[in-house]
């Protein structure tokens, strides 16, 4: 005779929380800028380009508790489109937090590469734009003695809404693995200008460009969706949470599309020895 069960309910598993430990975030990502800067490099400055938006403002406040102000050189690099409003909410940081600050038009570097371009879309100016940010950056850096700090958060980062060997190329990063969401708890807690934490997200590349309108999403449900999706939720549970089928599936294909993205060139592999592939020292793993 064969025994029935009792049918049990499962309770739903609870959502990713998008909450932020903002005291302990700190914390940890000062220590985290210490350590892979001082410590592990030996360089007792850092060198970051400051946009006026609210992920380069919070690297700014961390990096001044975890260096002293004036080890932090913040650049900002202004293109002819630029809003004039990035400008001042950059250097409300900089008079806030006391660091040292450099301003370094671009225009007429990009410019003079678009003059033999005249056709290049605003997809390719844009490219342009934050590729010669970096060139900057890097020789600034070269100049100072400092290290390049990155500013892209992780919203950005898994949509692919950077531009490849530019946003992502400095060799540290202290907010890649926090939400765009994570970002603004953690800028509250720090103290950056309110003004510069509720503006509207924005690349600056062109007049009037939003992240959001960019990207077709707003960052709140775009985080929601890829938390789930960090979880291993498919699109099929995903939208059974009430998440419209349409901005899944947005944010499904760019991560998918965008995977090439987050890694190093792909290597061609001649031998048991190529780096990054099979050659890696202990502290590579």
């Amino acid at each position: 005779m064969t025994t029935l069960l009792p049918v049990i309910d499962a309770p739903a598993p609870r959502e990713p929380e998008l909450g932020v430990d903002a005291a302990l975030a700190a914390s940890w990502l000062e220590a985290f800028l210490y350590d892979e800067i001082v410590v592990r490099r030996n360089i007792t400055r850092a060198v970051l380009g400051l946009s006026g938006g609210v992920d380069s403002a919070v690297v700014a406040y961390l990096a001044a508790r975890a260096l002293g102000p004036m080890n932090v050189h913040c650049i900002r690099m202004p293109y002819s489109s630029s809003s004039p409003d990035s400008l001042a909410d950059a250097q409300a940081v900089i008079d806030d937090l006391g660091c040292e600050a450099h301003t370094i038009p671009i225009a007429a570097a990009v410019d003079g590469y678009l003059a033999l371009e005249p056709d290049a879309d605003a997809r390719r100016r844009g490219n342009v734009m934050a590729r010669t940010r970096m060139l900057v950056l890097f020789d600034q850096s070269a100049k100072l003695g400092a290290l390049p700090v990155g500013t892209g958060n992780k919203t950005e980062r898994l949509m692919g809404y950077f531009t490849w060997h530019a946003d992502d190329s400095p060799p540290v990063n202290p907010i890649g693995d926090l939400f765009k969401t994570q970002v603004w708890q953690l800028a509250r807690h720090i103290g950056v200008p309110e003004r510069i934490v509720a503006k509207a997200p924005s690349a600056d590349l062109e007049a009037n460009q939003t992240d959001e309108s960019d990207l077709g999403i707003t960052y709140f449900e775009a985080d929601r969706i890829l938390a789930l999706m960090l979880e291993g939720y498919d699109d099929r549970k995903i939208v059974a949470r009430g998440i419209a089928a349409s901005d899944v599936a947005l944010v499904r294909k760019r991560v998918d599309s965008t995977h090439w993205k987050r890694h190093l060139p792909t290597t061609a592999m001649l031998s048991n020895s190529a780096i990054n592939e099979f050659y890696l020292r202990p502290v590579d793993f």
